[in-house]
């Protein structure tokens, strides 16, 4: 890599899971939009065809990037600058009965990805493969940056620094961004001000999926007071911009009825999508009854008929049966890149990365979710401060899940896998025998991808 009349020129990206029909295209699109850097991005996935796809796809993006489809892990992290993970772990038949097999016990999840049962199994699946990228890392580039999309995030992001302590790796997500727009939507509502959600300057605590805004401002208007008042206005009948009743229809809306009770509950705002976040509380307290709070259970039947459409969609768009389009994706992974390469000004955004004491009161190296400034060559988290005592609860049981989660899984021992797994909070009103049967289950439901585990005795 090198500097040329003000632009990084042979920038190299490395995108693990590169045959993704999602992040990679938005990155793509995001790169062709800065045009202040150029170089190449090698594209590794397991599913090779995949991958070739994206390097045509890639390549048909207007600008610099050069794109091309590598074999084999090493071969795309070799003097990489920048690595982006984005892997799904296993097929979504795993994913069916991480979502799905509890619910024989009268346990239902929204997501199933990050938090409770179908969070633990995942991360199961997860840890071993990004122990594997950590240390082609630390062997191929040991002073990239690495970038994750990966869910469990917090778990995910953990794995990276466990195997490789000195990799300076960090995890983007944008469910903040969600809550600063539900936030200037607010401002706009109660005080008619417009505002981009970049302007709505929030401190932020917590894991990941489960943060909340302990300060909100704009322009050293206090938030809270107005949040105060929209959460009285539309408490009972759910908030949606563009029409009360999308989250019947669809399976990401919601009317944000859990944001609003989080706050009225404990005094600060939650920053997170309701889906999300009622994962992390009582199962009696949203899950049970999800229609009383206006959203939706993802079932993993719609993800499959959403891979089937995007792989479609991927063979229009190489015959040039659908044309590429640049858009506003609202992700900042280039941005990042950009104030890492010293290309912009200073940037200020929220990341998941190791907890150094930026948040005072939770345990040192644990992996957390607060803002960081992004400059040239660093990313510094910023101090949050405590964990509010009406919230700490919550959080710190959170933090507790997760890193049981990946002693589990680090351990490479089901057997000590189902210790931790007994204790996860959403079990709580089942029987050790119910228990037990469900961890079978799920287990033996994904059990092709956990090879290297010993088994329960």
């Amino acid at each position: 890599m090198f500097y040329e009349n003000g632009c990084a020129k042979d920038v190299k990206i490395s995108y693990i899971g590169g045959g993704s029909r999602s992040w990679a295209r938005v990155l793509m699109n995001d790169l062709a939009k800065s045009e202040d850097m150029s170089g190449t991005v090698a594209l590794y996935d397991i599913d090779y065809d995949a991958a070739q796809d994206n390097e045509i796809i890639g390549n048909m993006f207007p600008g610099d990037w050069k794109y091309y489809a590598a074999k084999t892990l090493g071969e795309a992290l070799e003097g990489s600058d920048f690595v982006i993970i984005s892997i799904f772990p296993g097929t979504y038949d795993e994913m069916e009965s991480d979502v799905h097999a509890p619910e024989k016990y009268g346990i239902y999840q929204s997501v199933g990805d990050t938090a409770g049962v179908g969070g633990f199994i995942r991360a199961l699946r997860t840890v071993p493969m990004m122990r594997e990228i950590a240390a082609g890392v630390r062997r191929y580039c040991p002073k990239a940056w690495v970038i994750n999309y990966t869910n469990p995030m917090a778990i995910c992001v953990g794995a990276l620094y466990r195997e490789f302590p000195e990799i300076r790796a960090y995890g983007c997500c944008h469910e903040v961004f969600g809550t600063q727009k539900f936030l200037a939507n607010a401002l706009e509502e109660m005080e008619g001000i417009t505002a981009p959600r970049e302007e709505i300057i929030v401190n932020v605590v917590g894991v990941n999926h489960f943060t909340w805004f302990t300060d909100a401002t704009y322009k050293n208007k206090d938030l809270f007071e107005v949040y105060t008042r929209f959460v009285d206005k539309y408490y009972e009948s759910g908030y949606n911009k563009e029409g009360t009743g999308n989250w019947l229809n669809d399976f990401f809306s919601s009317n944000e009825r859990v944001k609003m009770d989080l706050f009225r509950r404990f005094g600060y705002i939650a920053a997170a999508g309701d889906r999300h976040l009622a994962e992390f509380m009582d199962f009696e307290d949203y899950l049970i009854d999800c229609k009383k709070w206006m959203f939706g259970l993802t079932p993993v039947s719609w993800r499959k008929q959403y891979l089937v459409d995007r792989t479609e969609q991927t063979k229009r768009i190489i015959s040039g049966e659908d044309e590429l389009k640049l858009f506003d994706s609202g992700e900042e992974g280039a941005l990042q890149i950009r104030a890492l390469l010293g290309l912009s000004g200073d940037l200020v955004t929220n990341i998941n990365i190791v907890n150094r004491g930026q948040i005072s009161n939770l345990p040192i190296g644990t992996i957390v979710e607060t803002n960081a400034a992004f400059r040239n060559g660093a990313a510094t988290p910023i101090f949050a401060g405590e964990v509010p005592d009406s919230i700490y609860p919550l959080i710190s049981r959170a933090v507790r899940e997760n890193e049981a989660a990946l002693d589990a899984a680090f351990s490479l021992d089901l057997g000590y896998a189902y210790e931790k797994f007994v204790e996860i909070n959403m079990l709580k009103s089942l029987k050790e025998s119910e228990k037990k049967d469900l961890f079978d289950t799920m287990i033996k439901n994904t059990e092709e991808h956990l090879g290297d585990y010993k088994k329960a005795k």
